[in-house]
């Protein structure tokens, strides 16, 4: 009887030792949890803010600009130059007289708002993005109207990309502009449908190029991801 009484005095004290350190590991795992989640929701809210910041600065910029260059603001602040007879020749990819002076007074002040000490860090990306219709003029396959046009849109943002990078203000921002501006010819993938027949394209307004603002929340969010995949194990 001693001796099963002494074997239940050392147990019970060691299963509450045991429930004691798995109650402090819960207590361990539920505040990191609540660290990371506190950290995401304060990540998404300032992404969010300089958003929206941002979007405000480039519509009080260009708001007065837009209906002169026949260019449109997007709500995901893509700024979208639709007139393809002021951009380029049919079939060339030489930035017109008109695209150039729109251009010599976009790009400053476009990139003033970019590099800003507000911006600047939340900028991962200006894509400059050349769209075709999916016509081609001497009536060859779809499939070979749509590599051609994809040559042809690469040589347009390239272009027009180098025309950016010889304006002034690259002077002093050139080692960014050269890491974040990027040309992207996407031939006639993104098509733009006739409201009024969603379901037909719009030869002329597809015909456009794009400068496409890309964050750096998504690559803040998957390194948080990250941390905590490595902690798991």
């Amino acid at each position: 009887m001693e001796s099963s009484s002494e074997g239940q005095s050392y147990w019970i004290p060691l299963a509450d030792l045991m429930t004691g350190l798995m109650m402090l590991f819960l207590l361990i795992a539920a505040s990191y949890m609540m660290m990371v989640e506190q950290t995401t929701t304060l990540i998404v809210k300032e992404y969010e803010i300089t958003r929206e910041d941002l979007r405000r600065a480039l519509q009080t910029e260009f708001a007065d600009k837009l209906k002169e260059w026949d260019a449109e603001m997007l709500g995901d602040m893509t700024l979208k130059f639709k007139n393809p007879e002021v951009l380029f020749d049919t079939g060339q990819s030489t930035l017109k007289p008109k695209f150039k002076l729109i251009l010599d007074e976009f790009i400053p002040k476009y990139m003033k708002i970019l590099t800003s000490e507000k911006f600047k860090s939340s900028i991962k990306e200006v894509r400059i993005e050349g769209h075709t219709s999916p016509k081609w003029s001497d009536g060859v396959s779809e499939k070979d109207a749509y590599f051609r046009n994809m040559k042809l849109s690469q040589e347009r943002t390239r272009s027009t990309l180098e025309y950016v990078l010889q304006n002034p203000i690259a002077d002093s921002n050139i080692n960014w502009m050269r890491q974040v501006v990027t040309a992207n010819g996407l031939s006639s993938s993104r098509p733009v449908y006739l409201s009024n027949q969603p379901t037909v394209i719009d030869d002329l307004a597809s015909q456009r190029v794009e400068f496409r603002i890309v964050t750096n929340s998504e690559e803040r969010l998957s390194k948080i991801a990250e941390t905590m995949a490595i902690s798991k194990k």
